[in-house]
């Protein structure tokens, strides 16, 4: 079976040996000289942007003279400043990058934010360290892309994606360190006052300096690294910009519904993110009385949080709907946020700090990872620069008036209670600074709020209970079958069964649909074989149309068309009128097909093609699909005449359409199986079997399959002029 296969498709098998090939494929990368490089740069660069954060957020506060609303606004300046270059600089700064030698591009920019950061003790005022902050904030700008871009061209491809992991870890991973590297430089700055008075420093210019030190190692180990180069562009790049990014991502998003119900739920999320953002300085150094002690332990806290959510929340959930499992989480992070409103003690906040960092590190790739599923590969970076810029926009304003609006909250709240101090006490409980706890409580409803509102428009398993459907895929059973829904179904009085093969050319997915239908007759149920396109006097013309070499210049926004006018008259004529009288109907090719060829072969919004067929097929979705996975290389060198229109297309749009079909059957894992087309026809078919048994209307045994079943598998492909691979 497949690696791919998920675990509900052959009960009682454990999955195949997917671990241990990422671990082969992911064991070795380091190992890759060049890489490994660059892995060390981008670590010492995560590290010195995570370490400057911590070390401004002290020192901005100890700068400034004046109330602590002035301090509070102090903090805050310095994640505005840290943000701005991403909000004003991103697009044109990612395009530029890619314009340029990328080795210099990264020299020069670790260079000038070292010498940036080692100025800051030297000028220790408001004013220097936001200037140098921002001017530090845009060359990042420009390193960030130059790196991203590098790592495909210095591993194999097999190891992409663990390159990309393990980049991504660094990323994130190098915040709780340092938060540790801070909290060692104060030990350090102790000891060396008590060694000499010429030493007297303090931690937060021990971590400047450490902090330039750590860009100057990373610029020498880009220097020395060869093998980054500049990348040739054969014409100009468009750069849009910041305003163009998110009303273009705004158009998309509102015609695309699932996408639509992912941005209600982020954008919702980083409200409430800029809140505490804003608010945690001050919350935690002034009302909580940690000091910046404390707020480093809570921040690194956070920050492991969500790297254990990030690279561990979503496995326990298995098969579990992703689109659910999002909503889910995002709701579910709204309870600790709360708690920490509630409760104003630093163990407490600390404790539901980190499980709010698990849960929302859980959401926060599963949400990404949805938007890249639903978007081609051609508009994903716009749309990618949309959330980049509209989360940023969103974080910069909150981060610049949470402060604020808190304040004003403690006054209206001191007025109305009478209390000179503006202390209040709730239950034993006291509030020093009341309006940072009304503002973190109100941001904790906003999370419950869009997180349900986005669950209800993402749901893709409704029917089916939340709880029951969760402790299915936490125990590992099968997943279960969505009941029949109002709509076309119903409408049509659907009492059957409808199964879908898909795959690319050569899969083996035509005879597998074949041997499939012979079974089930055998059992005695009533079978419609069909396919795509071409299953009806209107769809034959179709056919010819679409498969003929003679068209190979056809539009693809046509090709699109043409298909789901067949896969109208398709579901009208044949699918429908079978369903309805309580028929199986078996199906060579349905929408996935469409998805993944126009879609993400032929560079289609698959959002509009989506829609187009769901409009086509009158919403009509098949109970399972089984989708037959192999190397596209291997399946065209399967085939023995002579190649037709889509079998002609370059080996590279193939693999696009590979990546297609599987995208879409790990987005929805428990209504697809994924079956290694490469192993023998009669084990593939003995798989579809196990998995089609638990859907059936009235399930095989296998007792009755033993004396019944006589029908010969045929070893090879077998020959069907009506069951042809499109």
């Amino acid at each position: 079976m497949n690696h791919s296969t998920p675990r509900s498709a052959s009960p009682g098998q454990a999955p195949p040996s997917r671990r241990a090939r990422r671990a082969r494929s992911g064991d070795g990368v380091l190992a890759i000289r060049p890489f490994r490089a660059l892995w060390i740069a981008l670590s010492l660069s995560s590290l010195g942007d995570w370490l400057s954060i911590l070390a401004l957020v002290a020192l901005a506060p100890a700068v400034t003279h004046g109330s602590n609303l002035a301090k509070t606004s102090s903090i805050s300046g310095v994640f505005v400043v840290t943000l701005l270059p991403a909000l004003l600089l991103g697009p044109l700064a990612g395009a530029l990058a890619d314009r340029f030698d990328r080795r210099v591009t990264m020299v020069v920019g670790d260079v000038i934010r070292g010498l940036l950061f080692v100025s800051i003790p030297l000028f220790p005022n408001l004013t220097w360290i936001y200037v140098a902050k921002f001017l530090a904030g845009i060359a990042s700008q420009f390193w960030n892309p130059a790196a991203s871009a590098t790592i495909p061209n210095l591993v194999p491809k097999e190891k992409l994606e663990r390159a990309n992991q393990l980049s991504t870890l660094m990323t994130y991973g190098t915040a709780p360190l340092a938060a540790g590297v801070l909290a060692l430089l104060g030990w350090v700055a102790t000891g060396l006052g008590h060694v000499s008075p010429a030493f007297h420093t303090n931690k937060v210019d021990l971590a400047l300096y450490f902090n330039g030190a750590s860009y100057f190692v990373s610029a020498v180990t880009v220097y020395f690294l060869r093998q980054i180069g500049k990348r040739e562009h054969s014409g100009p790049i468009s750069v849009p910009s910041t305003a163009k990014a998110i009303w273009e991502g705004w158009r998309f998003i509102k015609d695309t519904p699932v996408v639509r119900g992912l941005v209600i739920g982020m954008i919702g999320a980083f409200c409430a993110a800029g809140v505490v953002i804003g608010l945690a300085p001050s919350y935690i150094q002034l009302t909580l009385n940690g000091g910046s002690a404390g707020f480093s332990l809570v921040f690194a806290v956070i920050l492991i949080g969500l790297a254990i959510g990030m690279g561990f929340g979503s496995r326990p959930f298995g098969d579990f709907s992703r689109r659910r499992l999002f909503g889910v989480t995002l709701t579910a992070s709204a309870v600790p946020l709360a708690m920490i409103a509630l409760v104003p003690n630093l163990a407490v906040v600390t404790i539901f700090v980190f499980l709010m960092g698990v849960i929302s590190g859980t959401a926060y790739p599963t949400g990404f990872t949805l938007v890249g599923l639903e978007v081609d590969d051609d508009t994903r970076g716009r749309v990618f620069a949309f959330f980049q810029s509209t989360i940023q926009a969103i974080l910069f304003a909150v981060i610049g008036v949470a402060g604020f609006v808190a304040t004003g909250f403690s006054a209206a709240i001191g007025a109305l209670s009478r209390t000179h101090n503006g202390v209040i006490t709730i239950v034993h409980i006291s509030y020093g600074a009341p309006g940072d706890n009304l503002l973190l409580l109100l941001s904790a409803a906003l999370v419950a709020f869009v997180g349900v509102k986005s669950y209800r428009q993402l749901d893709d398993r409704k029917g089916v209970p939340l709880l029951e459907d969760m402790l299915a895929a936490i125990r590992g059973e099968p997943i279960k079958r969505m009941p029949a829904q109002p709509g076309p179904e119903t409408a049509h009085g659907h009492t059957g069964l409808f199964l879908a093969f898909e795959g690319g050319e050569g899969s083996g997915k035509t005879t597998q649909a074949r041997l499939i239908a012979i079974w089930l007759r055998e059992q005695g149920y009533d079978v419609v074989a069909t396919h795509e396109p071409g299953a009806t006097k209107i769809g034959m013309r179709l056919r010819a149309l679409l498969l003929d070499t003679a068209h190979a210049g056809m539009s693809p926004h046509c090709e699109a068309l043409l298909y789901a006018a067949d896969r109208a008259e398709h579901v009208a004529k044949v699918i429908d009128p079978a369903l309805a009288r309580g028929a199986i109907v078996i199906t060579d090719r349905y929408i996935d097909s469409s998805l993944a060829y126009q879609g993400a072969g032929r560079g289609l919004l698959t959002g509009d093609v989506a829609w187009l067929n769901r409009w086509a097929a009158e919403g009509r979705e098949p109970d399972l699909t089984v989708l037959l996975d192999m190397d596209p290389l291997e399946g065209l060198t399967r085939r023995a005449r002579s190649a037709d229109r889509l079998e002609a297309e370059p080996l590279d749009f193939h693999r696009r359409v590979r990546a297609g079909f599987l995208a879409l059957a790990r987005a929805k894992p428990g209504q697809y199986l994924i079956v290694d087309a490469t192993a023998p026809v009669g084990e593939l078919t003995e798989q579809i079997k196990d998995r089609v048994r638990e859907v059936l209307p009235d399930p095989v045994p296998r007792v009755a399959e033993a004396s019944t079943g006589s029908f010969p598998v045929v070893p090879g492909r077998l020959p069907d002029d009506q069951f042809t691979d499109r």
